[in-house]
């Protein structure tokens, strides 16, 4: 009996004894060290003190309740009125330290806006908006504007562009005075102008190449306001939430404040027209062929040959771009192009240290330069026979053709003669081809390019053929025969769109040009009485944009401060239009439903700025352990790697 008792107690201390061991292992965890830090830094005192009124200091201390770094103080860090000699800002443990390097301003509000560039040593928890503020006077002025700069073209935000004010309201204030108070645009284009004394202030934006803070160098952006602004306060009230936790709410708060006044301002940031003008480059890349290259869009220059000394324009054949800024001479004159020394007089506009322009007159030399393997090349190919080589001819005809596209042909040279009747253009008939009328256009600047516009028949099949030998080039090349059999595509791949468009300025030109997904213009069509229609559209999503119109010259013309003239204005449609095959899309747009500054589609937003994501580590070990409870196969009290179904 005894030992039957003592058995049991025996197996009753061993099994107590596994159960104990079995709810340790279930439980076991690592210590979590405490909440992990997430608070940012705390401010406990300043020297001088916040708001300080009669002081200059040249050094200022403000110190934390924890070590503190400063990031990119130089790109964060805004000190207004703007200092022409740069701060020293930096940080020194629990301190950030400013270095004052310019005699201070006397009755002057001075404001140091750090934006998010304080941030704790250990977590680089920032501390957002924080901004200081002291005045060599006895008084703060505490006023502000705040608003957003885009880009005039195509609503970008704009990054980094300083946004500064003058009381001085004469036009030449912007050009030949420094900003009184500045700002600077973050990631999203928006920005505060702090520190405002009550009066009217004109507005602009710039972005100053040479850090002088005022408008005297054309190749800056710039932008402007044609109004006058009056900063204001008004009461007003937000609601903030506090959460007893992550996911509870605890308490919603009306809590009142002041708001300052105007916040809303846009300024469309532009370059101007002007561009300084010079010969950028010259070069002879082949005997016959000289190149000049612009630094900008120019007039045409004008020149001659004074060495052989040629007054004709009959040695050449100019070949140029839509500016000018780019000037090709193809030299058809065998006399001249055999020479390996060629000398050019030419009248250019240039401009001088002013920024005038001027009729430079220069003398150019083009060389030519033979070398000993040349020559030994030229008398191998004179002993063999040279294989043909023929006039390259390029198309954009495809296997399947779009309906909306003329065809383009480009030869390598400029050729001697080329009309309609060296093409052969043929539509397949009941199986047999029969020639096909078209119109044929040679190029005003490219006198290599030709383009043929035919009436297509949608889903038509056609071929287009050229002789061999019937075209030469002014060096003696001629071309292979061509020949490409394509179809037209047939109208129900295509679709159709007519845009009803209400909200523009009255008896102001418009057209409207649809975009693809990288922001880029494909199509354009003029606003009619309100409507713009596409006509043979591929299936598929695209955007759109206004662009008003102001000189009627067909494209965006962009501003000139010194004129007065604002660029063009330019609305986006705030969606996207979805085209189906063999459909007929009517669609609406008010340029005003939505404001400017978020017309733009994310999608084709290139500068897409980064969310401030702050992590929480306590918040994410929280969700863990969520997660752990609910969905944990481990979660049924077994030891630990032990399922509870197997205990």
């Amino acid at each position: 009996m005894l030992h039957k008792i003592s058995t049991f107690f025996s197996w009753l201390f061993l099994l107590t004894v596994l159960a104990v061991l079995s709810h340790s292992c279930a439980n076991m965890a690592a210590p979590t060290g405490g909440a992990y830090d997430i608070d940012p830094p705390v401010v406990r005192r300043a020297t001088p003190a916040f708001n300080s009124v009669n002081v200059s200091p040249s050094r200022i201390e403000i110190e934390f309740d924890e070590n503190i770094k400063i990031e990119k103080p130089n790109e964060k860090v805004i000190v207004t009125p703007p200092q022409k000699n740069m701060p020293v800002i930096r940080s020194a443990g629990r301190r950030a330290i400013v270095e004052l390097n310019d005699t201070l301003l006397p009755n002057t509000t001075y404001t140091i806006d750090f934006t998010d560039a304080i941030v704790d040593n250990n977590e680089g928890n920032p501390l957002e908006n924080f901004v200081y503020s002291f005045s060599t006077g006895d008084r703060i002025d505490t006023l502000s504007i705040a608003g957003k700069v885009l880009n005039a073209q195509d609503l970008e935000p704009v990054t980094g562009i300083y946004v500064g004010i003058h009381s001085n309201h004469h036009d030449t204030a912007f050009t030949r005075i420094p900003f009184e108070r500045i700002s600077r645009t973050d990631s999203r284009g928006n920005f505060t102008v702090r520190g405002m004394a009550p009066g009217k202030y004109r507005v602009f934006a710039l972005n100053d190449l040479n850090r002088d803070y005022k408008y005297d160098n054309p190749q800056e952006n710039i932008a402007f306001l044609d109004s006058i602004v009056i900063p204001s306060t008004v009461p007003a009230v937000r609601q903030d939430t506090i959460f007893q936790d992550s996911l509870t709410i605890d308490t919603i708060h009306t809590v009142s404040y002041t708001r300052f006044l105007p916040d809303d301002l846009v300024l469309r940031s532009f370059l101007s027209d002007f561009q300084r003008q010079y010969l950028q480059k010259h070069e002879r890349p082949e005997a016959h062929k000289l190149n000049l290259f612009f630094a900008a869009p120019t007039d045409k220059p004008t020149f001659f040959l004074i060495n052989p000394e040629v007054r004709s324009n009959d040695w050449y054949v100019a070949e140029r771009s839509a500016k000018n800024d780019t000037l090709m001479l193809w030299i058809t004159d065998s006399l001249i192009y055999q020479q390996d020394s060629l000398r050019m007089q030419i009248n250019y506009l240039r401009t001088d240290s002013l920024n005038k322009n001027y009729i430079a007159t220069d003398t150019l030399n083009f060389n030519m330069r033979r070398t000993g393997r040349d020559r030994g090349n030229t008398e191998k190919k004179e002993e063999e026979e040279e294989p043909i080589r023929f006039l390259g001819v390029n198309t954009n005809v495809q296997s399947t053709f779009e309906l909306y596209n003329p065809i383009r042909i480009e030869f390598e040279q400029p050729v001697t003669a080329f009309d309609s009747t060296y093409v052969q253009l043929l539509a397949e008939v009941d199986s047999l081809f029969e020639a096909v009328p078209f119109r044929l256009e040679s190029d005003s600047l490219n006198p290599r390019k030709f383009t043929l516009r035919p009436h297509w028949e949608p889903g038509g099949k056609y071929k287009i053929l050229i002789d061999s030998a019937v075209i030469t080039s002014h060096y003696g090349l001629w071309n292979n025969k061509y020949e490409q059999s394509f179809t037209v595509k047939p109208l129900d791949q295509y679709g159709n769109l007519e845009i009803s468009i209400t909200g523009l300025p009255e008896e102001k030109p418009a057209f409207v040009e649809l975009l693809d997904k990288s922001d880029k213009p494909f199509r354009k069509s003029y606003v009619k009485a309100n409507r713009a229609r596409f006509q043979d559209l591929p299936p598929g999503e695209i955007y759109a944009r206004i662009v008003i119109d102001e000189n009627e010259d067909g494209v965006w013309t962009t501003g000139n401060y010194e004129e007065g003239r604002q660029p063009e204005e330019v609305f986006y449609y705030p969606g996207k239009f979805v085209i189906r095959a063999f459909s007929d899309h009517s669609e609406d747009w008010n340029v005003h439903a939505r404001p400017v500054i978020s017309q733009k589609p994310l999608e084709i937003t290139i500068n897409k700025p980064e969310e401030k994501k702050r992590r929480n580590p306590n918040l994410e070990r929280e969700q863990q352990q969520r997660q752990n409870q609910q969905g944990s196969p481990f979660s049924g009290g077994g030891s630990a790697g032990t399922p509870s179904n197997m205990r």
